[in-house]
């Protein structure tokens, strides 16, 4: 009886096993002005008021079930995870505040106040576009990543306004897309390193456990500079990256997709439309890996929104090899932007109201995570996306 029971018993476990659900976290990640408590409330309110309608609507859409969530096993976990860092930049806007304090005895008013008004909104996205801010936040926000990958979830991350450039920042050094034996073949070392590299082959690693390992980093001029020029400390570096991989880049198949909303993206990195910026070198690594691995970038804008600027034009995966010069191999995932939202609210308040529409943003996220997928994947719904493009050129020519 004993025996029998036990068989029972080791059955329903296996079984909790095999049905054992996976969660699927949804991490907000702030905007600028939202560093004192007062916006800080602000924001996690709007959060905690967008969470179920997001979820719910991720959840009745038919192409997202098809991608990752038509397995039983997933599921939207119910509580939304806020990552905040508004409150890193409080010191460093406290200080402005007070020099323009000064300049009130001897400006016109109306000057004072769009002084103050411009410090406010855009304080914190030059602050956190700085290498010695962003970096830390990066670090925070892997650790985010980490633990809720060791609770067995994946992530998908949300970037309003600011926070984008944290979910751009993070894709483009938390990534593994960066393979060691072809970065050393690329990049101004010995052949005895690259041998060296050759025989101690090593998984695909990130931008982040380059530095950590102490190999190298990311100039501002967006150029990889290795740290060490001997051939020794290049190998002991090297020997390392297996360990900073493993603690600083997101974990294999953690990140599921990316959703920027209110974005300012092109307008704070234009940069990376030079093609002689290096940087656009790894973003084409980024990007390949991103399509390969099944992951999605999307781009919500409110087109009411003035700094809701689009991120691209929506590009089949053929045409994106051909301008990236990348070849892409069994693709899986897709880049997508909806900046067309009709938000119905006035241009002054439009980029504050995505948590008051939320309905129309939310419907917005899954009609362009729907639309993305299909003019990838589905021959009919791209073929009739290509000859409106052409109908649209065409009428432009005229």
């Amino acid at each position: 009886m004993k025996k029998i029971l036990g068989i029972i018993l080791g059955l329903v476990i296996l079984q909790n096993i095999c049905f054992a659900e996976t969660g699927v976290s949804f991490v907000y990640i702030n905007g600028s002005n939202n560093n004192d408590e007062k916006m800080r409330n602000w924001y996690i309110e709007g959060v905690q008021k967008l969470h179920p309608v997001m979820k719910k609507k991720f959840e009745q859409n038919k192409e997202i079930k098809q991608v990752f969530l038509n397995k039983p096993k997933y599921q939207i976990n119910e509580k939304p995870v806020i990552f905040f860092w508004g409150d890193k930049s409080q010191t460093d806007l406290e200080f402005v505040q007070k020099q323009l304090d000064l300049s009130k005895a001897f400006s016109p008013t109306l000057a004072y106040k769009v002084r103050s008004m411009l410090a406010a909104y855009l304080h914190d996205a030059i602050w956190v576009q700085k290498q010695h801010n962003m970096l830390p936040i990066l670090d925070e926000l892997n650790d985010t990543v980490l633990k809720e990958a060791e609770q067995g979830n994946k992530v998908i991350l949300y970037g309003y306004s600011a926070g984008t450039f944290v979910t751009y920042q993070y894709m483009f050094n938390k990534l593994p897309y960066i393979n060691a034996e072809n970065l050393f073949n690329t990049i101004d070392v010995s052949e005895e390193v690259r041998q060296f590299v050759k025989n101690n082959p090593t998984e695909n690693t990130c931008i982040s456990a380059l530095s950590k390992a102490g190999l190298g980093m990311v100039s501002e001029t967006g150029h990889l500079v290795l740290k060490k020029d001997d051939n020794l400390s290049l190998e002991e570096g090297y020997l390392k990256i297996k360990e900073a991989t493993k603690n600083y880049c997101a974990p294999t198949d953690s990140l599921k997709g990316v959703v920027n909303f209110a974005s300012p993206l092109v307008l704070f990195y234009s940069d990376l439309a030079d093609p002689d910026y290096e940087l656009n070198y790894y973003n084409k690594l980024m990007l390949k890996y991103i399509i390969e691995n099944g992951l999605f970038f999307i781009t919500v804008n409110f087109r009411e929104d003035p700094l809701g600027f689009p991120s691209t034009r929506n590009l089949t995966i053929d045409e994106i090899e051909k301008l990236a010069n990348i070849e892409i191999e069994n693709p899986r995932g897709f880049v997508y932007d909806n900046s067309s939202v009709w938000s119905k609210r006035s241009v002054l308040f439009a980029h504050t109201s995505y948590w008051s529409a939320r309905k129309t943003f939310a419907n917005a996220v899954v009609k362009a995570f729907s639309n993305g997928y299909r003019l990838q994947y589905d021959k009919e719904f791209q073929q009739k996306v290509l000859e409106n493009n052409k109908r649209k050129i065409k009428f432009e020519m005229y």
